[in-house]
């Protein structure tokens, strides 16, 4: 008998939503080393920023911005490999930055380079009439795993509005998605949850992650109806957290961020530790130019800082969901 395809997805998002009935099951990798027993524990940075420093190769058709030129600062794939070797993160997830724009060229060179460690989210314009094209092209073309999507860059309006959130052509998207398997993250503002929401439920296999608490500021008077919103979206099971930025949505500003403690764990209760994910966003030299923590202390803040998650927890926050997510091997 013929396999289903939506019924083998929606076993895929109940097995990785239900990560901690199987964290000890081997077969939750079943052409891979069981991760539990990998000489080198699974650490997956799932947000990161790198560029190439090769302008004339790889330019930088910023989207938003005709005056960009090059970066002030290197992030190149080498500085990552280098930073990850140092502190024993195993493997990560490109998502490429803006100033690239919609060429993700060097993002999939760099997987291609480095097949066993390197997963890649690109970035297509959103507003193209056909998108889903253009997600197919990336994934099956170039080998991308999936896609960013920022409509924190469309709000009241700005470059013509987030309109395209729930959009035909969007919903086409999420129908070519499902067919690939491909992963998608948001960089979306409160407001905009409940036009996600819309493409959540109409599209529930399709695997889809909140990047950075959705960007919002817990220094506000008040955060909780943003806050509530966010915390609304662990309904789904098929939507991911990833818990980091806490550098930029903070109140101190300053590692290890514990004012923001109280929030990281309300988001834990909610979505639970399999639907968490660990990231950071610059390699090497590059996060000292950003103020952003080491690597070192990025990974310090999950396994050691914050008092609320248990070795199994971090396990998963710091490799094991991500391993399931992106179909990662452990190292071995």
């Amino acid at each position: 008998m013929q396999a289903n395809p939506q019924c083998d997805r929606r076993q895929f998002l109940k097995a990785t939503s239900c990560y901690a009935a199987a964290i000890a099951v081997p077969t939750v990798f079943p052409q891979h080393t069981d991760a539990n027993e990998a000489k080198t524990p699974m650490i997956v940075d799932t947000h990161m920023h790198v560029w190439a420093n090769e302008p004339q190769r790889y330019p930088f058709p910023h989207p938003y911005s005709s005056e960009f030129k090059e970066p002030e600062h290197p992030g190149t794939v080498e500085m990552l490999i280098d930073d990850m070797d140092e502190y024993g993160c195993t493997h990560a997830v490109l998502v490429q930055v803006i100033f690239h724009g919609w060429d993700n060229t060097y993002i999939a060179d760099c997987v291609k380079r480095y097949p066993d460690r390197l997963r890649a989210h690109g970035l297509i314009d959103p507003t193209d009439p056909n998108v889903a094209d253009k997600l197919e092209y990336w994934m099956k073309e170039h080998g991308l795993h999936g896609m960013r999507f920022s409509p924190i860059y469309y709000q009241n309006g700005t470059h013509g509005g987030a309109a395209w959130l729930n959009a035909d052509a969007t919903h086409t998207l999420g129908k070519t998605a499902e067919e690939l398997e491909a992963v998608f993250n948001f960089f979306i503002s409160p407001p905009q949850l409940p036009k996600l929401e819309t493409m959540v439920k109409a599209h529930p296999d399709v695997r889809i992650i909140i990047d950075h608490y959705s960007q919002m500021d817990f220094a506000v008077a008040d955060p909780e109806p943003d806050f509530r919103r966010l915390l609304h979206m662990a309904k789904y099971p098929n939507v991911w957290v990833k818990i980091t930025e806490l550098s930029s949505v903070s109140k101190s500003k300053t590692y290890p961020f514990e004012d923001a403690y109280p929030y990281v764990k309300r988001v834990y209760e909610a979505f639970g530790p399999d639907r968490l994910l660990f990231g950071t966003g610059y390699p090497g030299s590059a996060r000292e130019a950003y103020n952003r923590p080491t690597l070192g202390e990025e990974i310090s803040l999950i396994r050691d800082k914050m008092p609320f998650f248990s070795n199994d927890d971090t396990a998963k926050i710091l490799g094991l969901n991500a391993a399931a997510l992106w179909n990662l091997s452990p190292l071995v």
